[in-house]
């Protein structure tokens, strides 16, 4: 059976990486800040005993150290990075309007957070069946393609991730642990909006489909959900 663990499992693209994991019947580990509060999630861990719900938030050290000590005896073959946020969306900082915190703590969570929780689990990576570490990042990451202003905290927080998940790969290369940047298209979630043109579950189920085809030579690659490469 596989592990997998999922960070922001509490709504959209996180709680749907659960449903369809767990449809798989892997074992699921769903991380969200408070497991207490997701209503959604807890229903689908009530009806499935193979997803357990963990509390993490990955810009607190402490938390993470929390999980790594109650996970201890367990392997992870799949890390999901998903956790994020996106304070500035729909144009809401054009120059001279920027919020310097909020940019900051898109930092904290969409970068340091996948870095901190990465680093954290290697020694169940490591465990792993085939390990494969994915980073959820977004073609606004993409440098090569800015083409309008604003949204400047997030835009550059998934560069940032992008530039140090590849280097990672790189060093865990050797361990024989993949990592996967992986840009889930705009999807109808809270955070991409009704408008958006695909659901969770075709974002999902495009993801797995390349994870159930992921070979070693595609480690550090940055790639739409269906498998597209992704200009840098």
């Amino acid at each position: 059976m596989h592990r997998v663990l999922i960070t922001g499992s509490n709504r959209g693209l996180g709680l749907e990486w659960v449903r369809q994991c767990a449809g798989r019947e892997w074992r699921v580990f769903a991380t969200c800040r408070d497991p207490d509060s997701a209503v959604d999630l807890q229903d689908l861990a009530d009806q499935d005993s193979s997803v357990s719900l963990h509390p993490l938030d990955v810009t607190d050290a402490s938390q993470i150290d929390d999980l790594t000590e109650s996970l201890r005896d367990e392997r992870i073959d799949l890390l999901v990075n998903n956790a994020g946020v996106y304070f500035e969306r729909w144009g809401k900082d054009p120059v001279g309007h920027i919020r310097y915190d909020q940019w900051e703590e898109t930092f904290r969570v969409n970068t340091l957070g996948p870095m901190r929780v990465t680093e954290a689990l290697l020694v169940h990576l490591n465990r792993g069946e085939r390990p494969l570490v994915l980073a959820i990042t977004s073609h606004m990451g993409s440098i090569a393609d800015i083409d309008s202003p604003r949204d400047y905290a997030y835009r550059s927080s998934k560069a940032a991730l992008n530039a140090a998940i590849h280097g990672v790969a790189h060093e865990l290369k050797p361990r024989g642990i993949g990592v996967l940047l992986l840009h889930p298209g705009w999807v109808r979630t809270r955070m991409g909006g009704a408008s958006a043109p695909i659901g969770p579950e075709e974002s999902v189920r495009g993801m797995l489909a390349f994870v159930d085809c992921y070979e070693p030579n595609l480690s550090g690659g940055f790639f739409r959900y269906d498998g597209t490469r992704m200009p840098w």
